[in-house]
């Protein structure tokens, strides 16, 4: 068998074939490489010429091309330049299909927005709109109002509370939903670009120069080092611990309460859940206790269902609704999580409280603009009309088990190769995004194998598809959960197992 050093190219051939090697302006002069310039520009395609002149001369260098090899290197210039242009100046932010089975994937976008949500996205940016403009009267208005007016209709009506017509389709609040309401201001609501910044609005506006009062067990940290101690110091108020890792109880709080607290602070544990010798202050208990002592009550929901989640099989999940109607003062959640819209935060709760917060100097610089307005307005639409299927976040959770397996027989029958051994066998969905972390749905996956080919390199190989396929690899083999896959998306996945194990 030759060596290594066999292979490479002598050095004293290098002379030559480096001078076999054209100048840019003689690729430009080639017909084909001319021709890139009409959808790439003049300058796009002689940078794309050096770098694959570089290439060449980088290769030849370290004796890789030999007088055969740099002749069918030569030939290909034009299609080498067209595909070093597709890749610099091709988009880097790609539709990919999620067959993960993780509906809220942080990684790959998290919620998928309805085709109304699209669609009106699509009508908004590509004209003049009334974002803050009142139509009715022709002077200025307030951007929020186009959601605001939604989410007053959803907190303060009959539209998600228990016992309305919209238990069938699972659009109620879950737990402690049937409990009267405590007398109280309206509901209203505020939009900013995220959770964390709802989380420091609301803090900075109620209590910067004061103490907000958290149990030790609720000091989480989430994904891209989001800690609350971190922001709690950055929205200008004292951070003041009770209780313990794995216990608090409302006498704690009580404790910890002197003139200078300004708020009560409940955090929901995203991405972890404590067990075993535990205890934790009942929201009803520190409602009381935040209406006894004149202080208000702030939940830190982080995913924030409006769909109760009971409806299919997971009732540990606390709702927007649940706190609100149990006597929270102010909740805070996100957008593109449980909700199924975009990317936001959100902070609802007393008008009152809402009022101060839409005054503070931060909300402007927190603000969202009107594509996000456009995709929330169009998302709360779908919960106003009861129509959860029109969300695909909330459809792919009310998937049955029966129905996935259904597509992935259907799909493993198109396995065309006798190397790819492919199989149906009973999994597990997880919602993701830090929601009930312990929860699973019960799903039916595609196992593969192949022959020739191990795991990896065949999720790899799925990666490099159009487009993108992004699988599990668990116990040697490639999982594929059809419940984050949409049904038209299926071809696409068989075709893309077709080609890359023929």
């Amino acid at each position: 068998m030759p060596s290594w050093d066999n292979l490479r190219v002598k050095t004293g051939a290098l002379p030559e074939l480096f001078r076999r090697l054209p100048s840019v302006d003689d690729v430009m002069r080639d017909p084909a490489v001319r021709a890139l310039t009409a959808s790439y520009g003049h300058d796009s395609v002689v940078d794309a010429a050096r770098i694959v002149l570089g290439r060449l001369r980088q290769e030849i260098a370290s004796g890789l091309l030999d007088e055969q090899a740099l002749g069918l290197a030569l030939s290909g210039l034009a299609e080498a330049a067209e595909s070093q242009l597709r890749q610099a100046l091709g988009y880097s932010l790609r539709s990919v299909i999620n067959a993960t089975g993780v509906i809220l994937h942080t990684n790959l976008g998290r919620a998928p927005l309805s085709d109304a949500a699209i669609e009106h996205i699509r009508e908004t940016a590509a004209s003049y709109s009334n974002l803050e403009f009142d139509l009715g009267a022709g002077t200025r208005g307030k951007r929020d109002v186009h959601v605001d007016r939604l989410l007053r209709k959803l907190l303060n009506s009959d539209v998600l509370r228990a016992g309305s017509s919209t238990e069938a389709a699972g659009l109620r609040p879950g737990g402690t939903a049937e409990a009267a309401v405590p007398t109280r201001t309206e509901i209203a609501t505020i939009v900013v670009n995220n959770n964390a910044a709802a989380v420091l609005l609301a803090l900075n506006t109620l209590a910067e120069g004061g103490e907000v009062i958290v149990s030790r067990g609720e000091l989480v940290e989430i994904g891209g080092s989001f800690r609350i101690p971190d922001v709690m110091v950055n929205s200008g108020a004292i951070l003041r611990e009770v209780g313990t890792t794995n216990r608090t109880r409302t006498a704690d709080y009580e404790a910890a309460i002197t003139e200078r607290t300004r708020l009560l602070l409940r955090v929901h544990r995203s991405n972890f859940e404590i067990t075993g010798f535990t205890e934790q202050a009942s929201t009803v208990e520190l409602v009381a206790l935040a209406r006894r002592r004149g202080i208000p009550l702030m939940e830190d929901l982080g995913s924030g269902a409006l769909f109760d989640l009971r409806s299919i099989g997971i009732g540990s999940e606390p709702g927007v609704l649940d706190s609100l109607h149990s006597g929270v003062d102010i909740v805070t959640y996100s957008g593109d999580k449980l909700l199924g819209g975009p990317q936001a935060g959100l902070i609802s709760g007393s008008s009152e409280l809402i009022a101060r917060m839409r005054s503070n100097s931060l909300f402007r610089a927190l603000r969202v603009d009107k594509l996000i307005y456009a995709a929330l307005e169009a998302t709360l639409l779908a919960y106003v009309r009861r129509d959860p299927d029109a969300i695909p976040t909330l459809r792919m959770m009310r998937l049955s088990k029966e129905a996935i397996g259904e597509r992935a027989e259907a799909l493993a029958r198109k396995n065309a190769s006798p190397k790819l051994k492919v199989e149906v066998v009973d999994g597990e969905s997880i919602l993701g995004g830090g929601a009930a972390p312990s929860s699973v749905l019960p799903t039916r996956v595609l196992a593969l194998s192949c022959e020739g080919l191990s795991a990896d390199e065949l999720a790899a190989g799925l990666r490099g598809s159009e487009p993108p396929i992004i699988a599990r690899v668990e116990e040697g083999r490639v999982l594929l959960d059809l419940r984050t896959v949409f049904p038209e998306q299926d071809a696409a996945v068989a075709a893309a197992l077709n080609r890359i194990v023929p």
